[in-house]
């Protein structure tokens, strides 16, 4: 349930959608051989529907408390640590300042855009109301400079989402910012908690540009990287697949080689440094913002006890290290030791990793290419996890089921869902109130972190306790299928959270029908 001022929906053609105004519904006649089919009428997200839907949420808004949040998108100049980078970011900061609330209150933003091209906010896990949720041409008008723009936003729920504009490659630079939301439930069971954002990073470096990367991608056309015989013609298996347990991403994790990677806005030189006392219990709240690279991520010395994906908790599972891709986020128990630690989220598949430190007593600090042995383990994966019983679907038959078929094109840097880019797609329809049932069949030799807007999923384990997200891995030639209740009406946008893969045409729409 979010609030824009001004703005509205402005959808396109190639989105099957022709509003003739906000207050309307979209209506799609389909012809064949044998004459024309009944009207489809969409619901837009200006719509009655996605009115009711947001006076629901209204009604449960819950503390009464206003937390505010000022977001400056311009151009600056960021020091990674000890590297100078002309880019764009919020408030000139990497990531931007932490937008931290507690359960149930209203949070009140305002975006003021002071880059030479439109952007927007997409609350990136949260489920608010359809015209809020930042897909130009999907679900509104894109914000052009130096326009401002506020939003209202009650009622965030369990997880906790990351603020990114979803405008071409804008994500592959310094424009995103953490959001925080407690739960006054927990709290009890840690001392400190510290927020990891994770990155990789090539912009301004080398007077390089993420869109002269995907442009590069474009004329070289799919990079021939190592297990990528066959790829796009295979037929995707069951989840419970064999994979490498050491490397469940397989042989090709990525199409960009960064030269750097960072943990909050920051190199190995000039590290984050978490602060504590031996014995502590810290809660680390991780987020991978990258846009091409998934990170394996250990703390020297320990365990890692995961407690929560994508917001939701999960039963505990303990380990050496911990795969994050794309757009998930996971928080994880350390009970810590006496001394100095190294922090490295390793780029999975590529040279390089991100670094940072815990220091709980004296000693030198660790060289920033330590490699901790703990990243040499099998590492959990959120697929692995299971969802706390309170968190959990009830358990029914689905009413619609839809196939995406994950694929790529070899002739060129183009990437699939059902064969279709983007301005090709046609919607996944479905109604409110439906139980529905997505199928992600990987028909590539690469992994992709399929995320969907506006909802949460559970995946199918079959059993009902596969774990609550919104994004998701699909590993390479596996299939895996998650179900969703179809509670909050309009268009929503899924897509792989590899933003070159997105970009280069791997996003379709699940579409509310009236």
């Amino acid at each position: 349930m979010i609030e824009q001022f001004p703005g509205g929906a402005r959808l396109s053609r190639r989105n099957f959608l022709a509003l003739a105004g906000l207050g309307a519904a979209a209506t799609v006649t389909a012809c064949s051989s044998g004459g024309t089919a009944p009207a489809t009428t969409y619901v837009g997200p200006d719509s009655t529907a996605v009115k009711a839907a947001e006076q629901v949420r209204r009604t449960n808004i819950g503390t009464g408390n206003t937390v505010t949040a000022s977001l400056k998108a311009g151009l600056t100049r960021i020091d990674l640590g000890g590297v100078q980078v002309d880019t764009w970011a919020y408030n000139d900061r990497i990531p931007g300042r932490e937008i931290r609330l507690r359960r149930g209150d209203l949070l009140r933003a305002e975006l003021s855009n002071e880059l030479p091209a439109e952007s927007t906010i997409h609350w990136h896990g949260v489920a608010l109301r359809n015209d809020m949720d930042g897909v130009p041409g999907l679900t509104q008008s894109a914000i052009a400079p130096p326009q401002p723009v506020h939003l209202r936003i009650p009622r965030p729920r369990r997880r906790y989402p990351l603020a990114p504009p979803h405008v071409g490659m804008q994500f592959d630079r310094g424009l995103y910012a953490p959001v925080i939301v407690e739960d006054p439930a927990e709290g009890t069971d840690y001392d400190l908690e510290a927020v990891l954002v994770l990155d990789d990073w090539l912009d301004g470096v080398a007077g390089g540009s993420p869109d002269q990367q995907l442009d590069t991608l474009r004329r070289s056309g799919m990079p021939m990287m190592s297990g990528m015989e066959g790829h796009g013609g295979m037929s995707g298996m069951d989840m419970a697949a064999q994979t490498d347990p050491a490397n469940p991403l397989g042989a090709d994790t990525g199409d960009v080689q960064y030269p750097y990677y960072l943990i909050n806005g920051t190199l190995g030189a000039d590290p984050f440094t978490v602060r504590a006392r031996p014995g502590q219990r810290v809660r680390l709240r991780i987020i991978n913002a990258g846009a091409d690279t998934a990170f394996r991520l250990a703390v020297g010395g320990h365990q890692l006890t995961v407690t929560h994906s994508d917001g939701y908790p999960v039963q505990p599972v303990t380990g050496s290290s911990l795969l994050i891709g794309m757009g998930e986020r996971f928080d994880a128990m350390v009970t810590l030791g006496d001394g100095v630690f190294p922090l490295v989220a390793s780029a999975e598949g590529k040279q390089g990793q991100g670094f940072a430190v815990i220091r709980t007593g004296a000693g030198e600090r660790p060289d920033p290419a330590i490699r901790p042995s703990e990243l040499d383990a099998p590492p959990i994966t959120g697929l692995a996890l299971r969802a706390r019983e309170d968190v959990r679907l009830d358990r029914r038959a689905p009413d619609r089921v839809h196939e995406l078929m994950l694929g790529m094109d070899m002739s060129g840097y183009r990437w699939t869902i059902n064969g279709a880019t983007y301005d090709e797609h046609t919607p996944l329809e479905i109604s409110q109130g439906q139980r529905v049932r997505l199928r992600f069949i990987n028909q590539t030799m690469m992994f992709h972190p399929m995320h969907l807007h506006g909802h949460t999923f559970q995946v199918v384990d079959g059993q009902g306790t596969g774990p609550r997200k919104d994004t998701t891995l699909v590993l390479p030639n596996q299939t895996v299928k998650v179900d969703l209740d179809a509670n909050n009406p309009g268009q929503w946008l899924v897509h792989c959270h590899n933003l070159y893969h997105g970009e280069a045409g791997m996003m379709t729409t699940l579409s509310y029908t009236e």
